[in-house]
Protein backbone atom coordinates (compact mmCIF):
# COMPACT_ATOMS: atom_id res chain seq x y z
CA UNK A 1 0.00 0.00 0.00
CA UNK A 2 1.24 3.72 -0.98
CA UNK A 3 1.81 6.63 1.79
CA UNK A 4 -0.57 8.57 0.71
CA UNK A 5 -3.58 5.22 0.64
CA UNK A 6 -1.77 4.21 4.26
CA UNK A 7 -2.37 7.90 5.65
CA UNK A 8 -5.87 8.14 4.05
CA UNK A 9 -6.45 4.37 5.38
CA UNK A 10 -5.40 6.46 9.30
CA UNK A 11 -8.08 9.58 8.92
CA UNK A 12 -10.50 7.33 7.74
CA UNK A 13 -9.56 5.01 11.63
CA UNK A 14 -9.47 8.80 13.14
CA UNK A 15 -12.86 9.56 11.33
CA UNK A 16 -14.61 6.72 13.36
CA UNK A 17 -14.44 9.54 16.75
CA UNK A 18 -15.24 11.99 15.26
CA UNK A 19 -18.26 13.05 16.65
CA UNK A 20 -16.44 12.94 19.81
CA UNK A 21 -13.43 14.87 18.64
CA UNK A 22 -16.58 17.48 17.47
CA UNK A 23 -18.61 16.98 21.47
CA UNK A 24 -14.80 17.26 23.23
CA UNK A 25 -13.16 20.45 21.36
CA UNK A 26 -15.68 22.33 19.66
CA UNK A 27 -19.14 23.81 21.93
CA UNK A 28 -22.37 24.45 19.94
CA UNK A 29 -23.45 28.40 18.47
CA UNK A 30 -26.05 28.55 21.21
CA UNK A 31 -23.44 27.94 24.03
CA UNK A 32 -20.84 29.87 22.97
CA UNK A 33 -20.05 33.21 23.16
CA UNK A 34 -20.74 35.47 19.90
CA UNK A 35 -19.40 38.60 19.15
CA UNK A 36 -22.01 40.85 20.45
CA UNK A 37 -21.70 39.80 24.03
CA UNK A 38 -18.00 41.92 24.24
CA UNK A 39 -19.04 45.41 22.17
CA UNK A 40 -21.61 48.26 22.19
CA UNK A 41 -25.15 47.15 22.45
CA UNK A 42 -26.91 49.39 19.26
CA UNK A 43 -29.95 49.44 21.44
CA UNK A 44 -29.29 51.01 24.76
CA UNK A 45 -29.83 54.44 25.20
CA UNK A 46 -25.90 54.30 26.25
CA UNK A 47 -24.87 53.13 23.12
CA UNK A 48 -22.94 56.59 21.74
CA UNK A 49 -21.10 57.20 25.27
CA UNK A 50 -20.04 53.53 25.28
CA UNK A 51 -18.38 53.95 22.16
CA UNK A 52 -16.50 57.20 23.06
CA UNK A 53 -15.05 55.55 26.07
CA UNK A 54 -13.43 53.00 23.69
CA UNK A 55 -12.69 56.12 21.71
CA UNK A 56 -10.92 57.85 24.52
CA UNK A 57 -9.28 54.86 25.67
CA UNK A 58 -7.95 54.16 22.61
CA UNK A 59 -6.20 57.21 22.32
CA UNK A 60 -3.66 56.14 24.86
CA UNK A 61 -2.66 53.13 23.17
CA UNK A 62 0.79 53.05 21.23
CA UNK A 63 1.14 52.49 17.46
CA UNK A 64 3.14 49.26 18.02
CA UNK A 65 0.27 47.82 19.59
CA UNK A 66 -2.42 48.87 16.93
CA UNK A 67 -0.24 47.53 13.63
CA UNK A 68 0.08 44.16 16.11
CA UNK A 69 -3.67 44.29 16.87
CA UNK A 70 -5.02 44.82 12.79
CA UNK A 71 -2.22 42.50 11.65
CA UNK A 72 -3.64 39.70 13.75
CA UNK A 73 -7.04 40.73 12.93
CA UNK A 74 -6.37 40.39 9.31
CA UNK A 75 -4.92 37.06 9.91
CA UNK A 76 -7.98 35.97 11.39
CA UNK A 77 -9.90 37.00 9.03
CA UNK A 78 -8.25 35.22 6.08
CA UNK A 79 -10.55 32.49 7.05
CA UNK A 80 -11.54 31.06 3.29
CA UNK A 81 -8.04 30.74 2.76
CA UNK A 82 -7.47 28.04 5.44
CA UNK A 83 -10.82 25.92 5.13
CA UNK A 84 -10.03 25.78 1.65
CA UNK A 85 -6.78 24.28 2.24
CA UNK A 86 -8.28 21.78 4.79
CA UNK A 87 -10.88 20.62 2.67
CA UNK A 88 -8.04 19.47 0.15
CA UNK A 89 -6.47 17.01 2.38
CA UNK A 90 -6.02 13.55 1.82
CA UNK A 91 -9.31 11.77 3.84
CA UNK A 92 -11.31 14.92 3.33
CA UNK A 93 -14.34 15.25 1.26
CA UNK A 94 -16.98 18.14 0.70
CA UNK A 95 -19.45 15.35 0.86
CA UNK A 96 -21.44 15.91 4.17
CA UNK A 97 -21.49 12.93 5.32
CA UNK A 98 -17.56 13.02 5.59
CA UNK A 99 -16.56 13.44 9.38
CA UNK A 100 -13.75 15.47 8.49
CA UNK A 101 -15.82 17.99 6.29
CA UNK A 102 -18.19 18.20 9.78
CA UNK A 103 -15.28 19.04 11.58
CA UNK A 104 -13.64 21.46 9.47
CA UNK A 105 -16.83 23.26 8.77
CA UNK A 106 -17.63 23.28 12.78
CA UNK A 107 -14.19 24.52 13.78
CA UNK A 108 -14.08 27.25 10.52
CA UNK A 109 -17.78 28.42 12.10
CA UNK A 110 -15.77 29.14 15.24
CA UNK A 111 -12.99 30.74 14.22
CA UNK A 112 -14.95 33.07 12.33
CA UNK A 113 -16.13 34.55 15.74
CA UNK A 114 -12.46 36.01 15.96
CA UNK A 115 -12.34 38.29 13.31
CA UNK A 116 -15.57 39.57 13.62
CA UNK A 117 -15.43 40.99 17.14
CA UNK A 118 -12.19 42.26 16.77
CA UNK A 119 -12.62 43.96 13.30
CA UNK A 120 -15.54 45.43 14.88
CA UNK A 121 -13.95 46.58 17.75
CA UNK A 122 -11.52 48.14 15.72
CA UNK A 123 -13.39 49.78 13.82
CA UNK A 124 -15.26 51.66 16.82
CA UNK A 125 -11.78 52.54 18.14
CA UNK A 126 -11.45 55.22 15.92
CA UNK A 127 -7.14 54.71 15.86
CA UNK A 128 -6.87 52.84 12.57
CA UNK A 129 -8.00 53.49 8.62
CA UNK A 130 -10.45 50.79 7.75
CA UNK A 131 -10.03 50.68 4.74
CA UNK A 132 -6.81 50.15 4.25
CA UNK A 133 -7.34 47.19 6.67
CA UNK A 134 -9.87 46.07 4.71
CA UNK A 135 -7.62 46.02 1.39
CA UNK A 136 -5.13 44.16 3.01
CA UNK A 137 -7.55 41.70 3.90
CA UNK A 138 -8.58 41.28 0.51
CA UNK A 139 -5.09 40.88 -0.79
CA UNK A 140 -4.36 38.27 1.54
CA UNK A 141 -7.56 35.90 0.63
CA UNK A 142 -6.50 36.92 -2.85
CA UNK A 143 -2.77 35.80 -2.59
CA UNK A 144 -3.33 32.52 -0.76
CA UNK A 145 -0.29 31.04 0.32
CA UNK A 146 1.70 27.79 0.46
CA UNK A 147 2.46 26.21 4.31
CA UNK A 148 4.40 23.23 2.76
CA UNK A 149 2.44 20.27 3.83
CA UNK A 150 0.43 19.84 -0.34
CA UNK A 151 -2.36 17.12 0.82
CA UNK A 152 -0.45 15.34 3.68
CA UNK A 153 -2.73 15.27 6.46
CA UNK A 154 0.20 14.26 8.66
CA UNK A 155 1.94 17.39 8.17
CA UNK A 156 -1.45 20.08 8.35
CA UNK A 157 -2.09 18.58 11.82
CA UNK A 158 1.37 19.37 12.93
CA UNK A 159 1.25 23.15 11.18
CA UNK A 160 -2.08 23.95 12.84
CA UNK A 161 -1.10 22.22 16.43
CA UNK A 162 1.76 24.76 15.91
CA UNK A 163 0.05 27.46 14.43
CA UNK A 164 -3.11 27.72 17.12
CA UNK A 165 -0.90 27.51 19.83
CA UNK A 166 0.91 30.48 18.12
CA UNK A 167 -1.93 32.70 17.71
CA UNK A 168 -2.78 32.03 21.72
CA UNK A 169 -0.17 33.13 22.50
CA UNK A 170 -0.18 36.44 20.48
CA UNK A 171 -4.00 36.82 21.53
CA UNK A 172 -2.97 36.40 25.02
CA UNK A 173 -0.44 38.68 25.40
CA UNK A 174 -2.66 41.12 23.16
CA UNK A 175 -4.77 41.01 26.34
CA UNK A 176 -2.14 41.62 29.13
CA UNK A 177 -1.10 44.65 27.51
CA UNK A 178 -4.78 45.58 26.87
CA UNK A 179 -5.64 44.88 30.56
CA UNK A 180 -2.47 47.21 31.46
CA UNK A 181 -3.57 50.04 29.42
CA UNK A 182 -7.29 50.17 30.67
CA UNK A 183 -9.26 48.52 27.52
CA UNK A 184 -10.73 46.70 29.75
CA UNK A 185 -13.55 44.68 26.91
CA UNK A 186 -10.63 44.42 24.18
CA UNK A 187 -8.79 42.55 27.45
CA UNK A 188 -11.24 40.33 27.76
CA UNK A 189 -12.13 39.44 24.26
CA UNK A 190 -8.68 38.95 23.39
CA UNK A 191 -8.60 36.56 26.29
CA UNK A 192 -11.26 34.69 25.77
CA UNK A 193 -10.71 34.36 21.73
CA UNK A 194 -7.58 33.02 23.36
CA UNK A 195 -9.02 30.38 24.92
CA UNK A 196 -10.31 29.51 21.76
CA UNK A 197 -7.14 28.68 20.14
CA UNK A 198 -5.82 27.07 23.03
CA UNK A 199 -8.83 24.66 22.78
CA UNK A 200 -8.16 24.42 18.97
CA UNK A 201 -4.75 23.61 19.24
CA UNK A 202 -5.48 21.08 22.38
CA UNK A 203 -7.95 19.07 19.40
CA UNK A 204 -5.12 19.30 16.87
CA UNK A 205 -2.56 17.97 18.60
CA UNK A 206 -4.62 15.04 19.91
CA UNK A 207 -5.02 14.19 16.32
CA UNK A 208 -0.85 13.78 15.95
CA UNK A 209 -1.03 11.54 18.88
CA UNK A 210 -3.50 9.45 17.78
CA UNK A 211 -1.21 9.56 14.47
CA UNK A 212 1.38 8.69 16.53
CA UNK A 213 -0.34 5.46 17.64
CA UNK A 214 -1.45 4.18 14.26
CA UNK A 215 1.86 5.00 12.01
CA UNK A 216 3.94 6.13 14.15
CA UNK A 217 7.59 6.41 11.66
CA UNK A 218 5.87 8.03 9.04
CA UNK A 219 4.12 10.80 11.46
CA UNK A 220 7.97 11.10 12.78
CA UNK A 221 8.60 12.08 9.48
CA UNK A 222 6.00 14.40 8.37
CA UNK A 223 6.78 16.40 11.73
CA UNK A 224 10.94 16.30 11.02
CA UNK A 225 10.05 17.90 7.66
CA UNK A 226 7.73 20.50 9.18
CA UNK A 227 10.13 21.50 11.08
CA UNK A 228 12.86 21.66 8.55
CA UNK A 229 10.64 23.69 6.48
CA UNK A 230 9.79 25.96 9.36
CA UNK A 231 6.51 26.99 10.13
CA UNK A 232 5.17 29.83 7.99
CA UNK A 233 2.96 32.22 9.54
CA UNK A 234 -0.84 32.87 7.79
CA UNK A 235 0.31 36.84 7.46
CA UNK A 236 3.19 35.47 5.23
CA UNK A 237 1.86 37.84 2.25
CA UNK A 238 0.73 40.90 4.04
CA UNK A 239 0.80 43.68 1.88
CA UNK A 240 -0.61 47.42 1.80
CA UNK A 241 -2.60 48.89 -1.09
CA UNK A 242 -0.33 49.38 -3.70
CA UNK A 243 1.81 47.09 -2.25
CA UNK A 244 4.10 43.99 -3.46
CA UNK A 245 2.82 40.49 -2.02
CA UNK A 246 4.58 39.96 1.33
CA UNK A 247 5.78 43.19 1.45
CA UNK A 248 4.55 44.29 4.86
CA UNK A 249 5.50 40.84 6.97
CA UNK A 250 9.09 41.40 8.16
CA UNK A 251 7.74 45.18 9.36
CA UNK A 252 4.57 43.18 11.31
CA UNK A 253 7.15 41.09 12.49
CA UNK A 254 9.55 43.29 13.85
CA UNK A 255 6.63 45.05 15.35
CA UNK A 256 5.24 42.16 16.94
CA UNK A 257 8.68 41.27 18.32
CA UNK A 258 9.40 44.55 19.91
CA UNK A 259 6.06 44.66 22.03
CA UNK A 260 6.55 40.92 22.76
CA UNK A 261 3.41 39.68 21.54
CA UNK A 262 5.00 36.76 19.61
CA UNK A 263 8.63 36.24 19.41
CA UNK A 264 11.00 34.10 18.33
CA UNK A 265 11.68 32.44 21.58
CA UNK A 266 8.08 32.05 21.73
CA UNK A 267 8.63 29.99 18.52
CA UNK A 268 11.42 28.21 19.78
CA UNK A 269 9.20 27.29 22.89
CA UNK A 270 6.34 25.92 20.78
CA UNK A 271 8.39 23.07 19.17
CA UNK A 272 9.31 22.27 23.06
CA UNK A 273 5.79 21.79 23.94
CA UNK A 274 4.88 19.89 20.50
CA UNK A 275 7.94 17.63 21.77
CA UNK A 276 6.73 17.38 25.22
CA UNK A 277 2.75 16.98 24.20
CA UNK A 278 3.11 13.79 21.85
CA UNK A 279 5.96 12.57 24.27
CA UNK A 280 8.84 11.95 21.43
CA UNK A 281 11.49 10.78 23.13
CA UNK A 282 8.91 7.65 24.40
CA UNK A 283 8.09 6.40 21.00
CA UNK A 284 9.24 2.95 19.93
CA UNK A 285 9.46 0.73 16.63
CA UNK A 286 10.81 3.54 15.03
CA UNK A 287 12.12 2.99 11.53
CA UNK A 288 15.92 3.92 11.13
CA UNK A 289 14.96 6.93 9.24
CA UNK A 290 12.58 7.94 11.95
CA UNK A 291 14.79 7.67 14.80
CA UNK A 292 16.78 9.70 13.19
CA UNK A 293 14.53 12.65 12.37
CA UNK A 294 13.04 11.96 16.59
CA UNK A 295 16.94 12.75 16.95
CA UNK A 296 17.12 15.43 15.34
CA UNK A 297 13.44 16.66 16.73
CA UNK A 298 14.98 16.40 20.25
CA UNK A 299 17.95 18.64 19.57
CA UNK A 300 16.34 21.33 17.48
CA UNK A 301 14.92 23.30 20.10
CA UNK A 302 18.38 23.76 22.02
CA UNK A 303 19.84 24.62 18.82
CA UNK A 304 16.89 27.35 17.82
CA UNK A 305 17.39 28.93 21.51
CA UNK A 306 21.03 29.65 20.51
CA UNK A 307 20.22 31.19 17.06
CA UNK A 308 17.23 33.11 18.50
CA UNK A 309 19.43 34.76 21.03
CA UNK A 310 22.03 35.89 18.38
CA UNK A 311 19.40 37.76 16.56
CA UNK A 312 18.67 41.67 17.08
CA UNK A 313 14.84 43.17 16.20
CA UNK A 314 15.56 46.31 14.16
CA UNK A 315 14.01 49.33 16.06
CA UNK A 316 13.16 51.28 12.80
CA UNK A 317 9.78 52.58 12.63
CA UNK A 318 7.48 51.95 9.80
CA UNK A 319 4.75 54.32 8.39
CA UNK A 320 1.71 51.91 8.35
CA UNK A 321 -1.37 52.86 5.99
CA UNK A 322 -3.29 51.09 8.85
CA UNK A 323 -3.15 53.92 11.28
CA UNK A 324 -5.01 56.99 11.83
CA UNK A 325 -2.47 60.22 11.87
CA UNK A 326 -2.58 61.29 15.87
Amino acid sequence: MSIQNIRKEVMKTLEQNIDSFVEKFLITPETIWQPTDFLPDSQSPNFLEDIKEIQGLSKDLEDDFWVVLVGDIITEEALPTYESWLFGLDGVEQDSENGWAKWIRAWTAEENRHGDVLNKYLYLSGRVNMREVEISTQHLIADGFDIGTAHDPYKNFVYTSFQELATYISHNNVAKIAKQKGQNALAKMSKIIAGDEMRHHIAYSHFVKEIFKNDASEMMLAYRDMMKYKIVMPAMHLRESFGQKGQLFDQFSDVAQRLGVYTGFDYVDIIRKLNNTWEIGKISNLTDEAEKARNWLMKLPDRMQAITERIVVPNNKVQFKWLMPR
